[in-house]
């Protein structure tokens, strides 16, 4: 992988394949650049598909990432990346990382196409109840040095049940699950208190495209409409049969679809 310094000297690790307009992709919690593989080499064939380690994760460096501050140092990161992606680059968020880049375009980085998959807000009283708790509880056990416990907080708070944690625990990949226990509270802070920030995403100029799955939570399909009604340019897609989990061979075609007709109905204009 290469590497390149964020604002605060921040290594980042990012890899970069295939040929065509840039594309980055922004991985969700509990992810690393290798989660993107799948997806990236299906989008290859048409774009330089670039994917990156978050900060704390995988080849990267850690650097300081907590709260404000931190949302703050990983839009830096993603500033960073896009710059390395090469001009007119667009951007994929996935889950958290939907968040995160939405977050980065309403901060002023220059992308004018956008595509997110469900990041998890939780808009309404319950929601934003729903989302104070857990994350009290999510940085008491990270406080702790709890990781076992935080890495089963967020797989219960995004839907998966309590007999697939336990095969979870004892399948080979719970310790790089985790190893990025963390790095949950970032992708915590990023979702601020849970709501949309609807008046901080009413400034937006990129064209954005907000997916969620036909199977998904309720609460998750009925907060990717919320977010497209506050975004000024967005439109939505259901993505029949699909949970959160998406079929990266399903998702693809719709993304391909989405921002090279964009991409190049903006070069010919």
């Amino acid at each position: 992988m290469d590497r390149i310094l964020s604002a605060d000297s921040t290594p980042i690790a990012y890899r970069r394949r295939g040929e065509g307009p840039p594309l980055v992709l922004v991985g969700g919690a509990l992810g690393t650049a290798a989660a993107d593989a799948p997806l990236a080499a299906l989008l290859a064939p048409r774009f330089t598909v670039v994917t990156y380690d978050r900060r704390g994760r995988g080849a990267s460096g850690s650097g300081a990432a907590g709260g404000v501050a931190g949302v703050r140092r990983e839009i830096e990161d993603l500033a960073a990346v896009v710059t390395a992606a090469g001009p007119g680059a667009s951007v994929f968020g996935m889950s958290s990382g939907g968040a995160l880049a939405l977050e980065a375009a309403a901060a002023g980085l220059p992308v004018e196409l956008l595509a997110v998959y469900e990041p998890p807000y939780t808009p309404g009283a319950s929601g934003l109840l729903l989302k104070a708790r857990a994350s009290d509880r999510l940085h008491r056990l990270l406080a702790a040095g709890d990781r076992a416990g935080a890495v089963e907080l967020f797989l219960a708070a995004t839907g998966v049940d309590p007999a697939t944690v336990d095969r979870m625990r004892r399948a080979p990949l719970w310790p790089g699950l985790e190893a990025l226990a963390p790095t949950l509270a970032y992708d915590d802070a990023v979702l601020g208190d849970g709501a949309v920030p609807a008046e901080r995403f009413a400034a937006m100029t990129a064209r954005t495209l907000v997916v969620c799955g036909g199977f998904s939570s309720a609460r998750s399909r009925a907060a990717t409409r919320t977010l497209a009604e506050a975004l000024p340019r967005a439109r939505h897609r259901t993505l029949t049969g699909q949970t959160h989990e998406v079929a990266p061979q399903v998702l693809a075609p719709v993304l391909a679809d989405f921002f090279a007709r964009d991409v190049y109905a903006r070069q010919a204009s």
